[in-house]
């Protein structure tokens, strides 16, 4: 039989596993409920996605879908994490970023909506808030949750010490190239709320593998609200997350890295929104540098979507690659605890 400590220790980890199974399921819960609810009201709203001129013929008739679903989709999460969690500093953190990001893609959302176009707020913008949370970030982990400033790599066996400008600089690269790299996904119905919620998963692991019970259930609140939209966001789509969404969950992926100290990690972890953010970047340089195109359209799932494939099929083996990404990162992350 069990001392009654070691059993005492069972149950507060049975309790805690439990905390982060019910976040999950009551996130997805709340997005199936209220869905249906907040896509009506955006319809009477005519709150609608418009459509960039030079994307792919199929998608012009989709302009009108309703959009801003990532509004949705962070009260799906907010609320389970408050009420379930500890709200410790390091998950409030995450959840305070994430917020703060889908905060400023509600502002861009808001001016394609009103302005009736496809491009939203300048990049100088954007920029000047994601160098804000970066800052605010650092400030917490290294002040408040007393994270170090050293760069540790699980598949390299290597450690770096950065400084504390360099590791500012880490996290706001991380920040930025995570809700950028998400946001770039979000272009086939499905395919990036599919896609976080698989890496997600994998830091749902780590967070309770690590022992961080706080970000183990906002973890498990993003799994559960990016499951329950893909109800209504999957092919044909009812509703869009727009950079409200894309750009929130983004930021809270790469939060949950800095805070499980997975920095370099998350481009396995994350190997499908590294593959959508590659292909854009080649595209870029090669057509500036050479004046020709390597994809027929970047991000790189438009270039299969040119090549006659359906939305479904891209989504479904995109989420594959993510899949196989995701558990690829976690099993480096096992191997580098257990040595």
């Amino acid at each position: 039989m069990l001392p009654l400590a070691q059993i005492d220790d069972v149950a507060s980890a049975a309790i805690d596993r439990g905390e982060v199974l019910i976040g999950g399921l009551a996130a997805m819960l709340i997005m199936l409920f209220l869905g249906p609810r907040f896509i009506e009201y955006l319809r009477r709203k005519e709150f609608g996605q418009q459509i960039r001129e030079e994307g792919p013929s199929e998608h012009h008739a989709k302009a009108g879908t309703p959009t801003m679903g990532g509004l949705i989709v962070l009260l799906a999460i907010a609320v389970p994490y408050l009420v379930l969690s500890d709200r410790d500093t390091a998950s409030l953190a995450v959840l305070g970023v994430a917020l703060a990001s889908a905060g400023l893609g509600f502002a861009d959302d808001f001016v394609k909506v009103t302005k009736r176009r496809s491009l939203g707020l300048s990049a100088r913008w954007k920029l000047l808030v994601q160098i804000g949370l970066a800052v605010g970030l650092w400030w917490v982990a290294t002040e408040e949750v007393g994270l170090g400033t050293t760069l540790d790599s699980q598949f390299l066996d290597l450690e770096i010490e950065l400084g504390a400008i360099g590791y500012l600089i880490l996290i706001f690269l991380v920040l930025a190239g995570s809700s950028n790299a998400v946001n770039l996904t979000d272009g086939l119905d499905g395919l990036a709320a599919g896609s976080c919620a698989v890496v997600l998963l994998s830091y749902t692991a780590i967070s309770i593998t690590a022992g961080e019970g706080g970000l183990a259930v906002l973890a498990a609140c993003l799994v559960g609200a990016c499951v329950g939209f893909l109800w209504f966001n999957a092919f044909p789509a009812s509703i869009f997350m727009g950079d409200t969404g894309s750009l929130g969950l983004g930021a809270a992926i790469g939060a949950l890295a800095v805070m499980t100290e997975t920095e370099l990690l998350l481009i396995i972890l994350g190997g499908i929104f590294v593959i959508e953010a590659l292909s854009v970047a080649i595209q870029v340089i090669s057509f500036k540098a050479f004046r020709r195109r390597v994809l027929l359209m970047a991000p790189i799932h438009h270039h299969f979507e040119l090549m006659a494939w359906s939305e479904t099929k891209i989504m479904l083996r995109f989420w594959i690659v993510a899949a196989v990404c995701s558990a690829g990162g976690y099993v480096l992350y096992q191997t580098s605890i257990g040595s």
